[in-house]
């Protein structure tokens, strides 16, 4: 036991060292990842809760089912599913036919499609985990579950956008409407319910769009020679604690009381496409992993077994110019990548394994939490596989989309600040915010519709976070390092509620580092490293261009308006403008580290 505590305690130095320090992951050496993995299979994870002793790779991979058409409906609903073949089923939510998780949806760019959604769900499985002091929420929350489904990464009216004040609660409906001009691309539906996304997410609420078009048709003998059918393969990960019943537990703090918001929890057990680690027989041959971080706060290093190498092909927006080599990937929470591994380059009855060595964020790395480091494994079988090879080029050549257009000039440069100011690594961080401002707060951002501009994402905090555009794509141009201590010294921030997002030229102390060559292409989800200015360049479209005004004024639905803290009113209505961006952690985005914003005609 005192070799297992020694070997956490100095990883747990390590991560935090290098999450405060703003610094990539550092690899774990294999031995170390094993001997973690042995003291998450005994339950030894230190002041966390943790889940029973679980072996690895007893379940199959589910695939989850696949549904296409220009008219799709889809409910929320209660259910029970199995996470591992030792654990019951336990109560969980689902969409459509699906017990946990929903099916992928295949739609087209340029064809519009509708989507009615409705919420036929019973009470809610982690009930006793809802907090009814954030943002909107009252008792009501626990029993009449409120959901809103949002197309993450989608070029949606704002009627459609999955707003998280746009709820839908039990017996409810609402039809989205989906103009289908995203390029093909790998999204994904989650819910987005105002201060309860943590709570649905993790019970269940999500599942995987992929946009196809007249190169990436999804079919064999799409124009750009790609893996398909059952060599292509969407892969939903998270991570969770489990009950000793099969229920699932949100709590991973034992500081924090049931029913509290934790402000961020790790898992010890690795969960892709609905069970725990799980294996899959794969054939020696080319495979397409359309991979989504669909945790609810940690960031992971991706890579497989003895670093095998694999080629990155696109990431939120759709496909890159052309292949990118890597033996690991970061992602963090919403970032989707697109992947090809060959594991034809193994031999037959070799065993690959889906792992991640990247330290817990700072807060979990504080009480005790280490990498959880295994997703799931592939079993390399003897038969032949597809052998299309591996196409050179994605974009520009004969046959293919239009290569990623160049870097447009920038017309305006926006500061804005991703904070909690109230202890760092302290349990009690209630001011978590952007800008220094409440969700409910009016000094809003308003960009100009066609305008580009490039933002300075300024993360003054230890921890990384993802932070998520609706509506608009981007580019990012890098991350540069800032004296933080002299930024806030000059600019002291002022009472929480009132804006602060000073300038940082003057603060900058090092280059630009680039972004990963994977990060290359169309992003909507951007992870900020602390103590950096992450800097990404958007364009706002404009009326003209979409189709329908990106700031028009809706309705929301009626009785469902959030306020600040008397809990979801039933009855009335309420007016919705804009999109919103936010933090990604969905922990962080149900306390405040989210806003709106509209885009407004020039």
């Amino acid at each position: 036991m005192s070799g297992s505590v020694s070997r956490r305690t100095a990883l747990r130095g390590l991560a935090v060292a290098a999450v405060a320090a703003g610094a990539a992951a550092l690899p774990v050496a294999s031995t170390t990842r094993r001997a973690l993995a042995d003291d998450f299979l005994r339950g030894q994870s230190p002041l966390l809760f943790h889940s029973p002793p679980l072996t690895p790779f007893r379940d199959e991979l589910p695939r989850l089912p696949l549904i296409s058409g220009t008219e799709i409906s889809l409910d929320a609903h209660s259910s029970t599913h199995a996470f591992h073949a030792d654990l019951r089923p336990g109560p969980t939510f689902g969409y459509g036919q699906c017990d946990y998780l929903g099916p992928t949806i295949e739609s087209q760019t340029g064809q519009p499609w509708t989507l009615k959604y409705s919420n036929t769900t019973v009470g809610n499985p982690l009930a006793a985990d809802v907090d009814t002091s954030l943002h909107g929420m009252s008792e009501i929350d626990r029993t009449m579950t409120p959901t809103a489904l949002h197309l993450h990464g989608a070029i949606t009216e704002p009627a459609s956008d999955g707003h998280s004040e746009m709820l839908v609660r039990p017996g409810e409906s609402m039809t989205h409407n989906f103009s289908g001009l995203n390029d093909a691309a790998g999204l994904w539906y989650h819910d987005h319910a105002m201060s309860m996304t943590r709570i649905n997410v993790y019970a269940g609420l999500l599942g995987m769009n992929l946009v196809r078009d007249r190169w990436d048709t999804g079919t064999s003998d799409n124009a750009l020679g790609l893996p398909s059918g059952e060599f292509e393969l969407p892969l939903v990960l998270q991570e969770k604690i489990m009950n000793p019943d099969g229920s699932m537990s949100i709590r991973s703090n034992i500081t924090v009381p049931q029913g509290k918001w934790e402000g961020g929890g790790t898992g010890d057990v690795g969960v892709v496409n609905g069970k725990i680690w799980p294996t899959m027989e794969v054939a020696r041959g080319m495979y397409r992993l359309r991979v989504v971080n669909a945790g609810s706060y940690s960031v992971w290093n991706l890579f497989f077994t003895n670093r095998l190498r694999f080629w990155v092909i696109g990431n939120d927006g759709g496909l890159l110019d052309a292949p990118v080599e890597a033996t690991s990937i970061r992602l963090a929470p919403a970032e989707r990548v697109d992947i090809l591994v060959d594991f034809g380059a193994v031999e037959p009855g070799a065993l690959i394994e889906l792992l991640n060595d990247e330290p817990p964020p700072a807060q979990a790395a504080s009480l005790g939490a280490v990498p959880m480091p295994l997703f799931c494994q592939f079993r390399v079988a003897s038969a032949a596989g597809f052998r299309g090879g591996m196409p050179s080029l994605l974009r520009g050549g004969k046959g293919q989309p239009d290569v990623l257009p160049p870097l447009p000039t920038a017309t305006f440069t926006r500061t804005v600040t991703v904070n909690q100011p109230s202890g760092g690594l302290n349990l009690d961080m209630t001011l978590m915010n952007l800008n220094n401002l409440r969700y409910s707060d009016p000094d809003i951002e308003m960009p100009k519709q066609g305008t580009v501009e490039v933002w300075n994402i300024v993360n003054t905090t230890v921890e990384p976070h993802p932070i998520h555009l609706h509506l608009a794509h981007f580019r990012t141009l890098g991350r540069i390092p800032i004296d933080l201590a002299a930024y806030q010294r000059d600019f002291p921030r002022p009472t929480f509620g009132t804006k602060w997002a000073p300038p940082v030229e003057k603060f900058l102390t090092g280059p630009s580092v680039p972004p990963a060559t994977w990060e290359a292409g169309w992003k909507d989800t951007v992870n900020t490293y602390p103590g950096t200015v992450t800097q990404i360049l958007v364009r706002f479209p404009t009326a003209d261009e979409l189709g329908f005004d990106p700031d028009a004024t809706f309705a929301g639905p009626a009785g469902h308006h959030g306020g600040e803290h008397g809990g979801h009113d039933m009855g009335g209505s309420s007016e919705l403008q804009g999109y919103m961006w936010h933090c990604h952690m969905l922990d962080h985005e149900d306390h405040e580290m989210m806003l709106r914003y509209r885009t407004v005609a020039p």
